[in-house]
């Protein structure tokens, strides 16, 4: 991961649930199984193998390789975007639409918005720490907060 973010960098990739959200990114190393490897209730990692565990999520633009896990990865996600313990976004480099589910019913039964992106490059120049900004298909980089 790069150690600086040049100030207004965007990324355009493909919306796989579109809308708007900002936040600090968490870059995690792997990817997540939101069943199993996310407590809910808290917004914590909580899958001991993971390089990230005891991050929150909460209220962050979650950057991750792709999602890990079964379809119950999507209810996971939905419970705790409905707790308010969620991501504000999630980033990917490989669809998934396990992901996408879970955001797209939290928004329908709870009226809670995750926007979930899929960027085919550019990725690794996010890193932990930098302010952001998704927008639909774009993901707008301002600051690295680390300073």
């Amino acid at each position: 991961m790069p150690d600086e973010v040049s100030p207004g960098l965007a990324l355009e990739g493909r919306a796989m649930v579109p809308g708007e959200a900002q936040g600090d990114v968490l870059c995690l190393d792997e990817p997540l199984s939101f069943w199993g490897g996310l407590d809910p209730e808290t917004g914590r990692i909580t899958d001991r193998h993971h390089p990230q565990l005891d991050e929150s999520v909460v209220g962050r633009v979650l950057v991750m390789p792709s999602g890990r896990g079964s379809s119950s990865a999507s209810s996971a996600l939905c419970e705790a975007i409905r707790a308010g313990t969620g991501p504000a976004a999630i980033v990917m480099a490989e669809p998934d639409e396990i992901i996408a589910l879970g955001a797209v019913v939290a928004d329908e039964l709870y009226g809670r918005l995750v926007p979930v992106v899929v960027l085919a490059e550019g990725l690794d120049r996010l890193c932990t720490g930098v302010r952001c900004t998704v927008s639909d298909q774009m993901v707008i980089a301002y600051s690295d907060n680390r300073s």
